[in-house]
């Protein structure tokens, strides 16, 4: 059993393994979160903030606290932090797994565009709809910035920062949010089209299910793949078995 297990955070799942972990006696539990956002939810047992400095100040502090086990829970989309965790783990010769929710597939009656990036997301748009509930966070709408013919519909918890298309519309608020929210929203706003990452998950996917309700499309930013070499889990169960624990 590990004794001190350092979680790479921001994600439901994250929350959910640390209150689990934390509940449990003879184990340290160390959530980080990157800071990105300015009043995060309450997390259970030792919470840090901030970055580590690339792979390798990772890697120290991995070994100057002592850490037993690594898991990565952070965002699909956290591309950088997951190489970067696989890194250090290697280098410090501490066990790591990947906390990878699986990525959301269409229904029946969803018209979904897949794209690679958000680049491919804002060339998708024009001809989809003039309207756009964008929906992939607030550092990333720099890639629909040169998008002025279209209105976006933003909803982030903290504002987001330039630059952004001209037309944007900001909804300042934090989730979970039902269907019956998401399609209030969608026809409030009038929204003809939803952009939305792979994320994965119940707690975003309602907007996904008021989208088809609605009939409308949906542009689908499908998630980086992980590091060939990175050993991965679909939930918290899986990791606490991995951790050599049984789930609750």
């Amino acid at each position: 059993m590990p004794a001190h297990v350092l979680i790479l955070g921001g994600t439901t799942e994250a929350r959910r393994l640390a209150a689990d972990l934390a509940a449990r006696p003879g184990i340290r539990v160390t959530t980080s979160l990157a800071g990105r956002v300015a009043r995060p939810g309450a997390v259970a047992g030792e919470v840090r903030i901030g970055g580590f400095g690339g792979a390798q100040g990772l890697a120290d502090w991995l070994r100057t606290h002592h850490v037993d086990a690594l898991v990565d829970a952070t965002h699909p989309f956290a591309e950088d932090i997951t190489a970067n965790a696989v890194l250090a783990a290697a280098a410090g010769g501490v066990p790591t797994v990947v906390l990878r929710r699986p990525g959301w597939r269409p229904g029946p009656g969803d018209r979904w565009y897949d794209v690679p990036s958000l680049a491919g997301a804002a060339e998708a748009l024009p001809g989809l709809g003039r309207r756009v509930f964008l929906s992939t966070g607030r550092l990333g709408l720099a890639a629909f910035a040169h998008l002025a013919d279209l209105h976006f519909v933003v909803r982030s918890v903290d504002p987001p920062e330039p630059p952004m298309p001209p037309q944007t519309e900001l909804v300042l608020a934090r989730g979970p949010f039902t269907v019956a929210d998401e399609t209030q929203l969608l026809r409030a706003h009038r929204v003809g089209v939803l952009v939305t990452k792979d994320s994965g998950g119940e707690a975003t996917a309602a907007k996904l299910t008021a989208a088809r309700n609605l009939h409308l499309p949906v542009v689908v930013v499908r998630r980086p793949p992980l590091p060939p070499d990175a050993a991965a889990v679909p939930d918290v169960a899986g990791v606490l078995r991995w951790l050599g624990l049984s789930p609750a």
